[in-house]
């Protein structure tokens, strides 16, 4: 494939991305989003969480900016229809802002999302350090990685707008070999492409993004792969400390302190390139062994 090309079909499916956050104001607390043309058999969890806080962003006055979400993804969503996002807008201080985002696929609700924005003001400042980890230049992308180990690349990965660099071992390679086992996942990322100036939309890819890599950490730490596996997000929750933008590589320092029973919990630390510490996440997900080998 051409550069040019190749291109081409970032950009384009960038455009794609950037128009699913964009969602259509239906009344004044009421907002309707899409879900991309192709892609996997249910809504992707980052996706409706990012479509609910652009709706929850566009209640409240641009000076205030979103600090924390926390959601709970209570039933899969179809991506053939649209999702209509309900704000309640629970709150509105002298400093800080709430609302509270319900949304609603035939008929009942499939996601909740609860969000906090804050006017900024000077206070308290210090960040754990950043891990020490080669640049992303150094490593390679997860689609070249795909396509050396199986010859081709699955098609959630070539088209996907959002490059991902893991500095360790992917969960099949930690599969085929047990002493790639560990706990820790760091992965550089980045939207490939360049985005507008607007605060909200950096964070709600970060939003999108954040929902990629983490459940993975924990396949990681067992030496397991996707094979035999029925995952899904049951909640969610994010702390936005530092300005960033999302087109610019970040660090997502991920780890999994426990999994239990069909459970697993997984938290990520996300940097700028020169070691601000810009978020942090924390899920819990739905780990179920359906099928053992052999």
């Amino acid at each position: 494939m051409s550069e040019r090309v190749d291109a081409q079909m970032r950009g384009q499916s960038l455009a794609d991305l950037l128009a699913v956050l964009d969602l259509e104001r239906i009344e004044v607390n009421i907002f309707r989003g899409s879900s991309p043309k192709e892609g996997p058999q249910r809504v992707f969890g980052g996706q409706v969480a990012g479509q609910a806080l652009v709706a929850a962003g566009r209640t409240v006055p641009t000076e205030r900016h979103v600090h924390s979400l926390h959601a709970y993804f209570i039933r899969p969503g179809d991506p053939a229809v649209p999702i209509v996002y309900e704000v309640d807008r629970v709150r509105d201080g002298r400093s800080f802002t709430t609302r509270r985002v319900t949304a609603i696929q035939h008929g009942v609700p499939i996601f909740t999302l609860s969000a906090s924005f804050h006017k900024e003001e000077p206070g308290l400042d210090h960040r754990i350090p950043m891990p020490d980890v080669p640049p992303p230049e150094e490593l390679p992308s997860t689609r070249e990685r795909l396509q050396d180990a199986f010859g081709k690349v699955p098609g959630f990965a070539s088209w996907h707008p959002i490059e991902l660099r893991p500095v360790g071992p992917m969960s099949y390679e930690a599969e085929r070999d047990p002493r790639l086992r560990t706990v820790n996942n760091p992965v550089w990322l980045k939207v490939d492409g360049r985005l507008p100036d607007d605060r909200l939309t950096h964070v709600c890819l970060m939003t999108y993004a954040s929902d990629m890599t983490l459940l993975d950490t924990v396949l990681l730490r067992h030496g397991r792969s996707f094979e035999g596996i029925s995952m899904a997000s049951l909640d969610h929750a994010m702390w936005f400390h530092r300005e960033f933008r999302a087109d610019e590589w970040l660090l997502y320092a991920q780890e999994t302190p426990s999994a239990q029973g069909a459970r697993g919990l997984a938290r990520g630390m996300v940097y700028t390139r020169d070691g601000e510490l810009v978020c942090s996440v924390v899920q819990e997900g739905m780990i179920r062994v359906v099928a053992e080998e052999g």
